[in-house]
């Protein structure tokens, strides 16, 4: 037996938390964000002091929070389709294709960076907006659809490329790229003030999408809307939310999510290749999920997302540092996924069980 849950017009929550509202909160210190937040900094403690080079800021802290904006970004585009109770499948594949148009446009049309990056976000949006139509048009499932857009995207792109390049890859850099792969914010000065020579200038995208989403869900009609679509699809449709129309939107904002994912990989590597978002599945799943976004839709945490994915970059570099090799840290990788689908069952009961016995 389930009850079906609403959320209030004004449900919003200071720790980026957005979906119902349980009737008695959980102490404060078993809060998920919080432990995600002392675990990470707790095995970025044990890893420095076994591995002091872990704690170099511009060999180990800038390429490793440079891949974590990246990764958080890409969490995010998971994210959105969850919290609908939907899951994309095709995240990589959307952002090499973004990638692939950004690309082309510095390659061939020489755009500047700025107008690469919107023609990048667009084709994103694009391709995450018709995957929303096909979902909410023919009612298949979204694992169903974005498994089939993930192999169609994995031939077009590769096609793409061969037909465009000689060596499978765009390596053409306008103005302003390499500065996002190599520089820090301790190169951006305001007067006497200068940032960390540890967070990369790339990190700004990531800060705009981590505040875009969260005042979009706290502070907005269509974020809660997004949110109901997913508690209870059925009711959101009799309360009048057009839910067809949140499906589609909230692929359309994976796609775009994906692609800004693509163009930060690219500008981190240089060069904008068919191989851009291979690695992206996994990652996606793991900082939505650790951070507290729930698998059946209603419920989203964006400061979550952001700790989750730094928890498992911390756990990545750190065993890499240790020699432990990729298999095995896959492995790990895996284990923590699981650790976190059981960790989502059991807020989910305990929070079920709480509502009940407060009626």
């Amino acid at each position: 037996m389930t009850t079906p849950v609403t959320a209030p017009e004004n449900d919003s929550r200071s720790d980026g938390t957005a979906g119902p509202r349980p009737a008695h909160r959980l102490p404060f210190w078993v809060n998920q964000r919080l432990g995600l937040l002392v675990l990470t900094l707790a095995l970025a403690a044990v890893f420095g002091v076994l591995r002091p080079a872990f704690l170099d800021q511009r060999l180990v802290l800038f390429p490793l929070l440079r891949d974590v904006s990246t990764l958080t970004v890409v969490a995010l585009a998971q994210m959105v389709v969850l919290s609908v109770g939907h899951m994309n499948l095709a995240v990589g594949r959307m952002a090499a294709f973004g990638a692939l148009f950004a690309g082309l446009g510095y390659d061939r049309l020489h755009l500047p960076l700025q107008l690469g990056l919107l023609l990048c976000l667009f084709a994103g949006a694009a391709v995450g907006a018709l995957a929303g139509w096909i979902i909410a048009r023919t009612g298949v499932s979204s694992f169903v659809v974005t498994l089939a857009m993930d192999f169609a995207l994995l031939g077009l792109v590769s096609l793409l490329y061969s037909a465009l390049t000689e060596n499978a890859a765009f390596t053409t850099r306008p103005s302003g790229l390499m500065d996002l792969r190599s520089f820090s914010l301790a190169d951006i000065c305001v007067g006497r003030v200068c940032g960390s020579p540890a967070i990369p200038q790339m990190a700004q995208f990531t800060v705009l999408a981590l505040a875009g989403l969260g005042f979009l869900y706290a502070r907005t009609r269509i974020g809660r809307e997004l949110l109901l679509t997913g508690a209870n699809p059925a009711a959101a449709e009799l309360s009048g939310i057009p839910t067809g129309r949140q499906v589609i939107l909230a692929h359309t904002l994976s796609g775009l999510l994906a692609a800004l994912a693509g163009f930060m990989a690219g500008a981190g590597t240089g060069t904008f290749r068919a191989s851009i978002g291979e690695d992206f599945m996994l990652p996606s799943f793991l900082g939505a999920v650790l951070g507290g976004t729930l698998l059946t839709g209603g419920v989203v945490s964006v400061l979550g997302v952001l700790l989750g994915t730094s928890l498992v970059g911390v756990i990545r570099k750190g065993l890499d540092l240790l020699g432990v090799g990729l298999e095995s840290l896959n492995i790990y990788l895996g284990c923590v996924l699981l650790l976190a689908l059981s960790a989502d069952r059991v807020r989910t009961v305990v929070s079920y069980r709480k509502v009940v016995r407060s009626t």
